[in-house]
């Protein structure tokens, strides 16, 4: 790609506060089932241990009991998530990245002393009894709120932290304020503007990421691309291991694994029509597998999403033959897309449904596929565009709280729309294209503020409701 000059904008394009995302705030390697259930909950343990390291000497002698309560959607759906454990593996000192493969679900079988936090002259053993269910309903702003609580043998409160999990593993708590970033070149709140920085300065919309990641982090291209091409490949392997796994997945579902099952026969296939879509959907259902037994994953924009953006890639790659540089480019107009939706409207299943989840995979899916395919930033758009269009109001609903049904085949489907967007966007005069991706995530934002919280992760209504009664 060519080094850019910047060039910024009149300032009635930008209608929002800039985009200040990191590539890798969006693409985050971690273990499933969900980014808000899991990742989020593992880093705000960690983090509550760090203030309690922090701690006076004085202070961590007089601790006696830790507990964290899980509220909103944590609350309501957490065992099938798995939160209590993901959230004793981030008090253990695990970091979702750097997290072994058979934990958190692994977590009460480590040895006593790694699940030992030392509090000065006293010690807790971490176990369930740690983490608490509380209110589904409560009057902190984000359904996903975790409160961590350290108090003396009187009950006196010696420290206090209130996290938000806010979406695709993004963490936040009471007090916060977003991290200090360098400035951008091309700053740009909607997608609006974001082309036009592309279409002024004749560049394409992977150039303007890049720039700004780079402003933003004070990160090299060859830093970015080094650890943009190592989240690849994590997204790669997940792929690989959920094709050579099968058997039953985790929980009291009895779902069993299919993408083995899928790939084969779309192998065996004698039409190549029935080749390709059964080999994309045994792509998604194999991410979606791995995220739902807790495998190693990579967020985009969500682990319960991560078979999408998985999928297309492997296509890509070993179907329709693009190449490195192609594919890392492509990513880069994914995330534009991410950061759009989780800017302007939420990517949390919790507080937007599904439609910010699988809608906004498949709609980075679209861009990424446009992209690779050399198409021009409106049409890379217009491809995002027409695979939320078409998520808009799917509500979350998993059955028992498990990341299984429906939302394994969701991924499928997310990746399908995903292809057939991009077919759209790129036969129609980019002009003539209605309805722009502005529209459709501020349609998103809306529509998931209307949804009954009913539909939004807490398993209330929808196929988890109906499900158990037919």
């Amino acid at each position: 790609m060519p080094e850019p000059a910047s060039r910024t904008p009149d300032s009635s394009r930008l209608e929002r506060p800039p985009v200040e995302t990191s590539i890798f705030e969006l693409f985050k390697a971690g273990p499933g089932p969900s980014s808000s259930h899991t990742i989020a909950p593992m880093r705000a343990g960690l983090d509550f241990r760090a203030l309690i390291d922090a701690l006076p000497p004085e202070v961590k002698n007089r601790a006696y009991s830790l507990k964290m309560r899980l509220l909103g959607s944590l609350s309501a759906t957490g065992r099938g998530h798995g939160t209590p454990l993901a959230v004793l593996t981030g008090l253990a000192g695990f970091t979702p990245r750097a997290c072994p493969e058979d934990l958190p679900a692994g977590f009460p079988d480590l040895p006593a002393e790694r699940r030992t936090l030392r509090l000065g002259e006293n010690s807790i053993v971490l176990d369930t009894d740690n983490v608490l269910f509380g209110e589904i309903d409560h009057p902190y702003p984000y359904s996903n709120t975790l409160v961590g609580e350290l108090r003396d043998v009187n009950g006196a409160l010696l420290l206090e932290r209130v996290y938000f999990s806010v979406g695709g593993g993004f963490l936040q708590w009471a007090g916060w304020e977003p991290p200090k970033r360098g400035q951008q070149p091309f700053p740009y709140g909607t997608a609006a503007a974001l082309r036009a920085h592309a279409e002024e300065n004749d560049l394409s919309i992977p150039d303007i990421v890049m720039s700004n990641e780079m402003a933003l982090t004070g990160r090299t291209r060859q830093e970015i691309q080094h650890d943009l091409d190592e989240a690849i490949e994590i997204m790669r392997n997940s792929v690989q291991r959920g094709l050579r796994r099968e058997g039953l997945l985790p929980g009291p579902l009895g779902v069993y694994r299919k993408a083995m099952q899928l790939a084969r026969k779309a192998d065996a296939s004698d039409s190549s029509l029935n080749r390709f879509l059964g080999l994309l959907n045994a792509y998604a259902f194999a991410v979606a597998e791995e995220n739902a037994a807790g495998g190693i994953i990579i967020t985009a924009p969500t682990c319960g999403s991560a078979g999408v953006m998985a999928a297309v890639l492997t296509i890509m790659e070993g179907y329709l033959g693009f190449g490195p540089e192609a594919v890392r480019e492509s990513f880069l107009a994914a995330a534009s897309v991410g950061f759009l939706a989780r800017h302007n409207a939420g990517i949390a299943g919790a507080e937007v449904g599904c439609q910010g989840e699988v809608g906004v995979a498949s709609a980075m899916a679209a861009a990424m596929l446009a992209q690779a395919r050399g198409f021009a930033p409106r049409v890379v758009e217009n491809a995002a565009e027409v695979a939320l269009e078409h998520h808009l109001g799917l509500t979350c609903d998993p059955v028992g709280g498990y990341v299984q049904i429906p939302c394994i085949e969701r991924n499928a489907m997310g990746a399908l729309k995903a292809y057939n967007a991009c077919l759209v966007a790129s036969a129609e005069e980019p002009g003539k294209h209605r309805v722009s991706l502005d529209a459709a995530i501020m349609a998103m934002g809306e529509t998931g503020h209307d949804m009954n919280a009913k539909y939004k992760e807490t398993a209330g209504g929808g196929l988890a409701a109906s499900w158990f009664v037919c």
